[in-house]
């Protein structure tokens, strides 16, 4: 019979149970034991829903009260000097500090370095290793884990990261190769699952999703060593996971490599199939990811059932099993409680506990189980009904895209020219400094934003508590020393969600919460139809904040491709084209604050890189129309006028000609984790325009101080001629409190006052 097995759970809760329990401990307000007490608890509840909702088989140590990646990176030793005297004395805080940094008792730790997992909106903590790196089992987490679920009750399979993907995740901070401590970490994972075999572990799922990339000769040899290692090693069954794409050119080692069981994304690349089935080996089991763990729109189930037996057509019921297309991380739990969404658009949804209940139909339906037929033809009217409805298309969106010509991605002049009138308008020091856009979201913005939500506090109250906060924001920037203001953005919510809730063809759900990184939770807006701006969404607020000042004052917006990346968004039609359609709404907001008197505006896109197929062959086209989108959005302006952009955590080596494509006049990024190390493809592209490498970390509570920032500055001028660098943290500072941001904003233009001293005495 074929089974549904879960690759992984959402690990945060329904209303973030996780996220308010882990930032309780790190306040102080609870102990490491109710910590853990209250993880075990939210983990037994989310195997028993999984159970409930239709799994045979649920994962195990999928959970993390941070990250799966720095739980491999501790499971296995791999802890950086620096932080072994925290994690000596208190193991938890430890964990912590190689998270979020640690600034207190004598110690001051920068956290590791943070990016993005694949091509999704989650963030990983980069593990660091270094030549001649040993691992040992420390701790016994996918154990203790294991023997959890066991004991109560649960059909579960451990999840590990494998051991190729977590080297080719890591970075040798000594430019020695990963792969080369290959050996000394087989070692480490054999002894784990030799354990996980002992405790009545059948099968161990092995996440291998670097599988999908484009890999060489090297990868190859890595990938046939260790399978071949851990295969000889007599522990559970394995179970390969690839996911995020298609196996393609490497899938004929891959199919070889000795496993058990191969799992295949099919709602990302449903083409690899046929070759999939050619390829398994005759005592292979294969999973089949047949619905979405990474969108929440209900699946075609007449097509995953003809997948299914399609597959089972060949290899036998037996030998099928059916999941997700991923760990289902990337999603929220529960769509039967949004009831605050139209009755149309919630029968359109599933989050994780619908797909395993679909998962559950396309099991029953290939095991020959009559009770699926009604669920089926439910699923056949929903889709029927989603793709007949009036809210989804509209002719007047539709007639602006066809509309748009070349002339209307394109800024008047070239950048040298624009620089120079820019210059002479606002007369700027060298090492201008600005912030990203955000200013701290404090309980009391909170709870007024909750208040006003609520009707405790009418609209004029809260209009005038916003007043106050924007006042406060733009006094504190001036008596810091700041250059180009920002107006705080108490007014928003979320940097993607506030203008969602202003854009037709969005809607919002109330507990649709999916892990960001750590404890940092958002929930992203649905897109279901056709986009357009009624009405301007942010010129009220950058023209209040520009007349209390006689500075500078950004306008801030959130870019198309990062609207579309972080929003849940359509699958009826290409993404490309839902882009231009958020980009043309955001053009009509970008010429509004132009028109009214904004000469600086910052349209963010931290998700262009994350949008970047993950084979390279497709690189180009996905490009070509994520930057004419940021160009449709940005090009109505004039001359003198300065557009900015932001970016965070990325490899601009792989994108930095679409980095200088997208022309803005200043970008502003993340670098302070690296050491200012992503600045090398801009130096060595000879990047033309502005930027703002960032020089203060606001992902950890850790302030640094003047001399730090300015050792960051002046490494950036080793690179970068002086008339191109800006100054300013790594990103948003709305996680953060007054008193730290205040602390480290003083810091930070002390460090540009210095360094412009410095260099006129040159």
């Amino acid at each position: 019979m074929t089974t549904v097995c879960n690759l992984g759970f959402p690990r945060i809760g329904l209303r973030r149970e996780l996220k308010k329990a882990v930032e309780a401990y790190w306040r102080g307000d609870s102990t490491a034991g109710q910590l853990h007490d209250q993880a075990r608890a939210l983990r037994l509840r989310h195997w028993q829903l999984q159970h409930a909702a239709g799994a045979d088989v649920v994962p195990c140590n999928d959970f993390s009260l941070y990250d799966h990646v720095l739980d491999t990176a501790v499971l296995f030793d791999a802890i950086p000097a620096r932080y072994r005297p925290l994690f000596d004395a208190d193991p938890l805080r430890g964990y912590f500090s190689m998270a979020r940094g640690w600034q207190d008792d004598g110690l001051d730790l920068p956290a590791l370095e943070m990016t993005k997992w694949f091509d999704t909106n989650y963030h990983y903590l980069v593990p660091e290793l270094e030549r001649g790196q040993s691992f040992r089992l420390r701790g016994d987490k996918p154990l203790a884990e294991f023997i959890e679920a066991r004991d109560a009750g649960a059909r579960a399979r451990p999840v590990l990261l494998g051991p190729v993907s977590f080297l080719l995740l890591s970075k040798c901070v000594d430019g020695s190769q990963a792969l080369d401590l290959l050996p000394a970490l087989l070692t480490a994972y054999a002894q784990l699952l030799a354990q996980l075999r002992d405790a009545g572990a059948q099968w161990v799922q092995l996440d291998e999703p670097c599988l999908v990339l484009d890999l060489g000769d090297a990868e190859r040899r890595a990938y046939e060593e260790a399978y071949h290692t851990l295969a000889d090693a007599a522990g559970p069954k394995l179970l390969l996971a690839t996911y995020f794409g298609t196996l393609e050119h490497n899938l004929p080692w891959a199919a070889s490599l000795p496993a058990q069981g191969l799992h295949v994304d099919l709602v990302r690349a449903p083409g690899q199939l046929d070759a999939v089935l050619g390829a398994l080996r005759e005592d292979c089991v294969l999973s089949l990811g047949l619905v979405d763990g990474r969108n929440i729109w209900r699946a075609d189930l007449d097509r995953a059932v003809l997948l299914a037996r399609s597959a089972a057509d060949r290899l036998g019921k037996e030998r099928l099993q059916v999941a997700p297309s991923c760990s289902m991380l990337h999603v929220p739990i529960d769509a039967s409680l949004e009831t605050g969404l139209a009755t149309e658009l919630r029968g359109w949804l599933a989050f994780a506990k619908e797909k395993l209940s679909e998962l559950r139909v396309v099991a029953d339906a290939l095991n020959g189980l009559a009770s699926a037929n009604a669920t089926l033809e439910l699923a056949r009217e929903r889709l029927q009904q989603r793709r007949r409805s009036r809210r989804v298309h509209r002719a007047e969106v539709a007639a602006r895209v066809e509309a748009l010509t070349p002339d209307d991605a394109r800024r008047k002049s070239p950048y040298a020219q624009r620089s120079a009138l820019q210059q002479r308008r606002y007369g700027l020091p060298a090492f201008p400094t600005t912030t990203i856009g955000s200013f701290p979201q404090t309980p009391e913005v909170r709870k007024a934003r909750a208040a006003f939500r609520a009707g405790r506090l009418d609209e004029s109250q809260y209009v005038q508590f916003l007043e106050q906060q924007t006042a406060h924001c733009v006094q504190v920037q001036e008596q810091i020393g700041i250059d180009v203001l920002v107006h705080g953005e108490f007014e928003r919510n979320d940097m993607v969600e506030y203008f969602g809730e202003q854009l037709e063809g969005f809607a919002f759900t109330r507990n649709g919460w999916v892990q960001s990184y750590g404890s940092r939770c958002v929930k992203p807006p649905i897109i279901y139809g056709d986009v357009s701006r009624p009405a301007p969404m942010t010129v009220r607020w950058s023209t209040y904040a520009q007349s209390l000042t006689q500075r500078p004052m950004k306008g801030m917006l959130t870019g198309p491709v990062t609207l579309l990346q972080w929003s849940f968004v359509r699958d009826d039609q290409p993404r490309a084209d839902t882009c231009r359609q958020i980009a043309i709404a955001l053009r009509d907001e970008v010429a509004d604050l132009e028109a009214a008197g904004i000469g600086i505006i910052q349209v963010d896109e931290p998700a262009l890189r994350e949008g970047l197929p993950l084979l390279r062959k497709d690189w180009d086209a996905y490009l070509e129309w994520a930057v004419e989108c940021f160009r449709i959005t940005t090009s109505p302006v004039d001359d003198e006028t300065q557009i900015h952009t932001h970016m965070c955590y990325s490899e601009f080596n792989d994108i930095i000609e679409a980095v200088a494509a997208m022309d803005a006049d200043v970008i502003s990024i993340e670098t302070s984790r690296s050491r200012m190390e992503l600045l090398d493809a801009f130096a060595q592209f000879r990047y033309p325009n502005a930027i703002g490498p960032g020089i203060y970390d606001i992902h950890s509570p850790r302030i640094p101080d003047r001399d730090e920032m300015g050792d960051l500055l002046r490494k950036a001028t080793s690179v970068l001629a002086v008339d191109q660098i800006w100054v300013n943290p790594d990103c948003g500072l709305k996680t953060r409190g007054w008193a730290e941001t205040t602390a480290a904003l003083e810091a930070m233009v002390a460090a540009a006052k210095e360094l412009r001293l410095d260099q006129a005495a040159a």
